[in-house]
């Protein structure tokens, strides 16, 4: 563990708690955590991941933007339902593009896992766009992430980030309950 790790994990953990509770400002956080944890992931050699902070500093900017355009008079974002044919649509083309891009890591790259490091990248993409998009599915995505990249930090030997998302999954299902809540109340 680096102290580099450390605010990585720190920033992180700061920016889905803000998430959970539908605070605009976690997209600002999400850009630090980001920045971090790109550098930490291309020290871990885990290529995709470290490719993969860029494109979420780029979409916190969006996430910013699309969700202080809805916030609502209380201050928090409005939950919106994600249409089955636009979940399954999703799905499929981020298992293409993950495909495609595990393809090329295991041909261009020294990543010791470059399928699954692809899959969970452009599958993580997905999550934070839904997210952005403030659809309530994110959190079940998001879940089924965690889970996965907790197990592939601790092969990596990254034990605090490991951790971190371990701790990512209770908090997706503490996001979870609030967006359901916040969508019934809407």
């Amino acid at each position: 563990m680096s102290a580099l790790e450390l605010a990585a994990v720190v920033a992180s953990a700061l920016g889905v708690w803000l998430t959970g509770r539908r605070a605009p400002v976690c997209w600002g956080v999400m850009v630090l955590a980001s920045a971090l944890y790109g550098i930490v992931f291309w020290q871990a050699r885990l290529y995709a991941d470290a490719a993969l902070q860029g494109v979420f500093a780029l979409l916190a900017l969006y996430g910013w933007w699309g969700w202080v355009r809805g916030v609502r008079a209380a201050g928090q974002v409005q939950v919106v339902t994600l249409p089955p044919k636009s979940l399954w649509y999703g799905v499929g083309i981020a298992a293409l593009l993950g495909l495609a891009f595990g393809i090329m890591l295991r041909t261009t790259t020294d990543d010791p896992l470059p399928l699954l490091d692809a899959l969970l990248s452009a599958y993580s993409i997905l999550g934070q766009v839904w997210m952005a998009r403030r659809h309530l599915a994110c959190w079940w995505l998001w879940i089924a992430i965690d889970s996965v990249y907790t197990g592939l930090f601790i092969i990596r030997d990254l034990y605090l980030t490991a951790a971190l998302y371990a701790a990512f999954i209770v908090l997706a299902a503490l996001g979870l309950q609030a967006w359901r809540k916040a969508g019934r109340a809407a």
